[in-house]
């Protein structure tokens, strides 16, 4: 039986009976004008527009534009400022009566001012020195590294999403063409059987039989077409192109014996090293959060006073403008910051931690491909010349069963030997396409051309 669900297949077997059986198939899918397109073609599509990839170079504009805002607090400020007061109750002040003559230790309240008050500044600030903002730059920088890490990440996804569908969707094309290769066999061994019972040469169980393998074979067909449109549906998809969009997938998949991939340092491993960074410069700013600031700020205006009744009614300004530096120095903070500073470190030891365990897996998990893509190769040849040998026994056994030397029997088993060495050529090949792919993410190399 051919398993129904699977996530790497791949045949190099080519029959020519039923080469032209399978091109009709295959041209009753695709439109005669539908471009074909190699992995290579389908990786780069979906590099521009796959949903994933647009999302995540906004993400990268992103985190530049925060380290560009983090710079931007190191360039001075200019506000302007500007208020109007109307005094309904003028302020009221005390005054010495000794200040006019009067006895000492005496007050008496007055008012002053006008009821009309206007005031419009602008207002200069610039940092000359603040740790907090230079530890922001810092950090961001190595977050918008961050970011571009993850892209690429994002991009390896993708391109990993799109080679296994496409070699889905080629083992696909390669099992219908056994399925139809089989079912051409069963078909003219069903006129044989018919032509045998016409003549009462055999029995009507034989017949059924031969006519419930056709029919089994029929079903995995439809089956297996239904999958095929499936996955076909689902690369378009992640190439980000329409459903309807015509494309054919050439049918012949390549492969090498050599698996040595150029050393290249894999994409998790970078981004738990780029983390401890970012740990690392956050204690940093923390740190430093304890030194002074110093900045400069200067102010120039004017105030205008009005007075609204007759006959002294006016309305006058005059300039005021001072220019200053202030430090700003913290003293006690009742302990927060040194709390933080330790969970700042037990987060880096965390963060280290986990960079030794995904770079020690990560070569554990490429020795574990390389043997695997081995013993696929191995398998792969194997079971291709079994594929060979099976269908000579199989011919073999059907020109014996029409000279009356073997059984229907004899036949059937021989057709099942050879769907059997067929899937297991199919699995050596998916075995192979999915260790080797593996061990491309692995290794760092998926963006390597196919």
């Amino acid at each position: 039986m051919l398993k129904k669900n699977l996530h790497f297949m791949l045949v190099n077997i080519h029959i020519p009976k039923v080469f032209l059986t399978f091109a009709i198939f295959i041209a009753t899918i695709f439109p005669v004008h539908a471009q074909v397109w190699s992995l290579q073609q389908c990786i780069d599509t979906a590099q521009v527009y796959n949903k994933n990839l647009q999302i995540g170079r906004n993400n990268l504009e992103l985190s530049q534009q925060k380290h560009q805002e983090a710079k931007a607090n190191l360039i001075p400020k200019v506000n302007l400022i500007a208020d109007y007061k109307y005094f309904i109750d003028l302020p009221y002040q005390l005054m010495p009566q000794s200040a006019f003559g009067g006895p000492e230790g005496l007050f008496k309240e007055t008012q002053f001012g006008v009821p009309h008050n206007i005031n419009a500044n602008i207002q200069l600030t610039m940092p000359l020195y603040n740790p907090q903002i230079y530890g922001a730059i810092q950090t961001t920088k190595i977050a918008s590294e961050l970011g571009e890490i993850l892209y690429q990440k994002t991009e390896e996804q993708v391109f990993y999403e799109v080679s296994n569908l496409y070699y889905n969707a080629q083992i696909l094309q390669h099992q219908l063409n056994f399925i139809n290769g089989n079912l051409f066999n069963t078909i003219k061994l069903l006129e044989n059987m018919n032509l045998l019972k016409s003549q009462l040469m055999i029995k009507g169980t034989d017949l059924s039989r031969v006519q419930l393998q056709k029919d089994q074979l029929e079903t995995q067909h439809e089956l297996v077409l239904s999958n095929f449109e499936q996955v076909f549906n689902a690369l378009k998809f992640s190439m980000g192109i329409a459903f309807n969009e015509p494309m054919e997938i050439d049918p012949e998949i390549q492969y090498q014996k050599s698996f040595e991939y150029p050393n290249s340092i894999a994409v998790d491993i970078r981004i738990a090293n780029i983390q401890t960074q970012l740990l690392s410069s956050e204690l940093t700013t923390l740190k430093n959060s304890r030194l002074p600031s110093v900045s400069l700020y200067g102010t120039y205006g004017q105030t205008g006073f009005g007075y609204d009744e007759k006959p002294n009614d006016f309305l006058r300004f005059f300039p005021s403008s001072f220019a200053g530096m202030q430090i700003s120095y913290p003293l006690f903070n009742g302990t927060v910051t040194k709390r933080k500073i330790n969970q700042k470190r037990i987060e880096i030891q965390n963060s280290e931690i986990q960079l030794d365990f995904v770079t020690e897996q990560n070569a554990m998990l490429i020795d574990n491909a390389k043997h695997k893509v081995k013993v696929a190769i191995i398998t792969m040849e194997t079971t291709a010349a079994q594929v060979k040998l099976a269908q000579i026994i199989y011919e073999q056994s059907v020109l014996e069963q029409k000279e009356g030397i073997a059984t229907l029997t004899d036949v059937l088993l021989s057709d099942n030997t050879l769907r059997e060495a067929q899937q297991s050529y199919l699995s050596a090949v998916i075995d192979y396409l999915k260790a080797n792919l593996e061990l491309k993410k692995l290794t760092g190399n998926l963006s390597l051309e196919i």
